[in-house]
């Protein structure tokens, strides 16, 4: 019986190695709607990578434009910066020209003096004065 068993293996190893050789052509069901589901999936992966590809694409080229007028920005920031600490500077020098002016147009503040008042003699006689009424002092008109 060995022998028996023996070829009766060895025709089963045969006939399998042929039918693997030469391919089966039938497929269950359930693994042929498996395999079309697999196909469809694969099919809108692929749709959707490239739709997805696209997109970075655009992106990538907005990215592009927004950066390039970031730094058209910049550089007039920069700009209108240097034009706003110069225009600064020129009012701080006009303020200080106008104080300058002004503080020369205005006499210093002082305070003022107190008057001082010579004593007069106490006498009762007129201190000395000319009598006589002289030219000059017709002249000038004085009575």
């Amino acid at each position: 019986m060995t022998r028996h068993s023996m070829r009766l293996i060895s025709t089963v190893i045969g006939v399998g190695f042929t039918l693997g050789l030469v391919g089966c052509d039938y497929w269950p069901p359930a693994l042929q709607a498996e395999i079309e589901q697999l196909r469809s999936e694969a099919q809108t992966l692929t749709i959707e990578k490239t739709q997805l590809q696209a997109q970075v694409i655009e992106l990538s080229k907005t990215k592009q434009e927004l950066q390039g007028q970031l730094d058209e920005l910049s550089r007039i920031n920069r700009e209108k910066t240097g034009i706003i600490t110069g225009l600064q500077n020129q009012l701080d020098a006009v303020r200080a020209r106008a104080l300058k002016a002004r503080a020369l147009k205005t006499p210093p503040h002082k305070t003022p003096a107190k008057p001082t008042v010579k004593a007069q003699p106490t006498s009762k006689s007129a201190p000395k004065t000319p009598a006589s009424k002289g030219p000059t002092q017709k002249a000038a008109g004085i009575r």
